[in-house]
């Protein structure tokens, strides 16, 4: 398989059938320019179509995890025209705000689980982000925060919308509308976050130690319970059997059950085929 592309906003190494994603301007508390926009998408699409990964780890350096959006993205007025036309004006920043929304989507749509490891602050744009992932572990210095209240807006790339679906609503509402900082141990206590970890160091080796169980498992079998565990949280149980139905009837074959069963009468670990490659309809 090819390396990926290289990142302004990320350095990327896949090793063992994992990718690790670290933020990488820490000088700037890793806030998430315009570059981080168009580049986060694309990153995933990189390591889908032109890696062997089988699970995504999101982690960051220096001081904090991200400081979330760099609000020069706004005040570009090539992307965000601040005068003109109040209608054709609110057309575009819709179009904006979709654009961004999609790039935090695309850690949901990649076949890979995407696993997230925070220390120092999530704030803003980085909470949209992590809610995003399939799974989230923290430092015990972490603390995450809807940070927009306090700036004097609406959070609007996904933190509403998918927060709700991972921790009791009544406290979601209080930390939207109040935007107070909470902390691992209550991100722990109510679901957040799967683990909490002492150190950053800790935590990395124990998201790798997780991800790399990940890894074991038969690619395909995976794929399908993100996809399953993804349309449930969004269909009616009812819809959502239908769904796994068909989806069995299509996607599932004897062949990775087979090799399992071999491999543990052998005493060894199975060897599964990767998924084929997500490419483009007429790309090599």
């Amino acid at each position: 398989m090819s390396e990926v592309a290289n990142y302004e906003s990320f350095n990327i190494e896949v090793k063992d059938h994992i990718a690790h994603v670290q933020f990488s301007r820490p000088e700037a508390l890793n806030s998430m320019t315009k570059a981080f926009w168009l580049e986060l998408p694309r990153c995933v699409q990189d390591i889908e179509a032109n890696t062997d990964a089988r699970v995504i780890v999101i982690s960051s350096t220096g001081k904090h995890f991200s400081a979330g959006m760099d609000l020069g993205v706004f005040s570009d007025p090539k992307s965000v025209p601040m005068s003109g036309d109040p209608g054709r004006m609110a057309e575009n920043l819709r179009r904006v705000v979709l654009q961004l929304q999609d790039t935090l989507s695309s850690l949901e749509r990649v076949r890979l689980p995407v696993l997230t490891a925070v220390h120092g602050g999530c704030i803003g744009g980085a909470l949209d982000l992590v809610c995003a992932a399939d799974s989230r572990y923290c430092t015990a210095d972490a603390y995450f925060t809807i940070k927009e209240t306090e700036l004097g807006m609406t959070a609007d790339v996904g933190t509403l919308q998918r927060l709700p679906k991972l921790m009791p609503e009544g406290v979601v509402r209080e930390l939207a509308y109040t935007g107070r900082k909470f902390g691992a141990e209550e991100a722990h206590r109510l679901g957040f976050v799967n683990a909490v970890y002492e150190t950053q160091e800790a935590m990395l080796d124990g998201v790798m130690a997780i991800a790399a169980q990940i890894a074991a498992n038969s690619p395909l079998a995976v794929t399908g319970c993100k996809e399953m565990i993804n349309f449930s949280r969004d269909h009616s149980v009812e819809d959502s059997l239908r769904y796994m139905a068909t989806w069995q009837s299509g996607m599932f074959r004897p062949t990775d059950m087979m090799k399992t069963f071999q491999a543990k009468a052998q005493k060894q670990a199975p060897a599964y085929d990767a998924l084929f490659p997500v490419k483009g309809l007429f790309e090599s």
